[in-house]
């Protein structure tokens, strides 16, 4: 007859049972969470996959023709990569396939923890968008975050008989995935031919892009100095036998949120004056990718922009190029005033290519992808 387990040793296997369901937990939640915030704005997903993409075209130059090609599917890849990390979630919290989805877990964990890894040794991108514009993480602490999802996985992984029971499976478990796949894919889809459902960027609906502009507070610094192989801050600039090192602000969140907005022409700087008064802004980013199926619908609210008995001011902003925005322009028929601004504002701004932006004394009343070009009407009622 064996010995009976002992008091102390009891408690051992409750606490490796409950200790595993955290993490099961905590790991398919986390999955969900990044895969749905990313989901909620795919375009901003695939610009930053198009920045990794530039710079291993860069590193790796005799790949450069595939992942040029990775660039133009960016988009694609957005929706897909973004899904991917909902369906892997949802698949681990019920439990289907438990061992197989932890492969494909840990395929897809090893992978960002590389390009995580990569950003920050070599300083190569400087927000992995992890959870999009929600949530700004270093290179580094979106490393760390990736070995925490390791040892969440090696947890789970390696106890996997204290998930044994699956909750859906069979019939029920394939139509569960589906129906999870397809909302998923579905959210992504929709974003991206309108605009994200929650919008985390200084120019939402409702922000002051003036105040915004501005510090909240004075900027308060402190001086790293170095002497004699001593490093030390000072809120003051010590005496001349202290080497300079860095300058590091103590309230940087007080800063101005907004630090790259500017917008002009051949005649000079025009922020000034977009932050006046009512303005309905067409932002065209780049004219090569801009929709160019809607120039009539454009051309109508432009046109009635102008004679509407609230004082709107249509005009264009563009981040192409003098030369080739002159033969755009004349193409569409866009007789209204144009300026040019920096191309990662504007997309920063919206994400639609072309797409409609309202401003009233600086403030955004509103923003429009350009499968939902407004009415006259709605314009001016958003401008009250």
């Amino acid at each position: 007859m064996s010995a009976p387990l002992s008091a102390a040793a009891a408690p051992a296997p409750s606490l490796l049972r409950s200790t595993t369901r955290v993490a099961w937990f905590l790991l398919g939640a986390l999955f969900i969470f990044s895969g749905l915030i990313k989901l909620n704005d795919p375009v901003g997903m695939a610009l930053k996959l198009e920045e990794y993409f530039d710079v291993f075209a860069g590193d790796l130059p005799a790949l450069k023709g595939l992942f040029q090609w990775l660039a133009g599917s960016s988009r694609l890849l957005s929706i897909l990569l973004s899904a991917l990390e909902v369906i892997l979630g949802a698949a681990l919290l019920l439990r289907w396939y438990l061992r197989q989805t932890l492969w494909v877990l840990l395929a897809l964990l090893v992978f960002f923890t590389f390009l995580t890894f990569y950003s920050a040794a070599f300083n190569k991108v400087t927000d992995c968008g992890c959870f999009g514009d929600f949530i700004k993480l270093t290179p580094w602490t979106s490393f760390a975050k990736d070995l925490f999802l390791l040892l969440l996985w090696g947890i789970v992984f390696f106890n996997q008989r204290f998930l044994r029971h699956a909750f859906v499976q069979g019939t029920a478990g394939i139509m569960t995935m589906t129906f999870v796949t397809a909302i998923a894919i579905g959210i992504g889809v929709r974003a991206l031919g309108h605009l994200p459902y929650f919008d985390f960027l200084p120019y939402k609906v409702g922000n002051n892009i003036g105040q915004l502009m501005k510090a909240s507070a004075p900027l308060r610094y402190k001086y790293v100095m170095e002497k004699n192989g001593e490093t030390k801050d000072f809120t003051t600039y010590p005496d001349s036998t202290w080497t300079y090192k860095s300058m590091v602000a103590l309230n940087p969140k007080d800063g101005p949120q907004i630090t790259d907005f500017r917008v002009w022409n051949d005649e000079g700087d025009y922020t000034p004056e977009l932050l006046r008064g009512n303005k309905l802004v067409l932002i065209i980013q780049n004219v090569d990718k801009a929709d160019r199926d809607r120039y009539e619908l454009i051309n109508k609210l432009l046109n009635d922009a102008k004679s509407s008995k609230r004082t709107i001011t249509p005009l264009i902003i563009t981040s192409s190029s003098p030369a080739e925005f002159d033969v755009f322009r004349h193409n569409a028929n866009f007789a209204v005033p144009f300026y040019y601004a920096d191309a990662t504002v504007l997309k920063s701004i919206i994400r639609s290519n072309p797409g409609f932006l309202l401003l009233r004394n600086g403030v955004v009343k509103g923003k429009y992808h350009y499968h939902d070009i407004p009415s006259i009407g709605k314009v001016e009622e958003k401008m009250q």
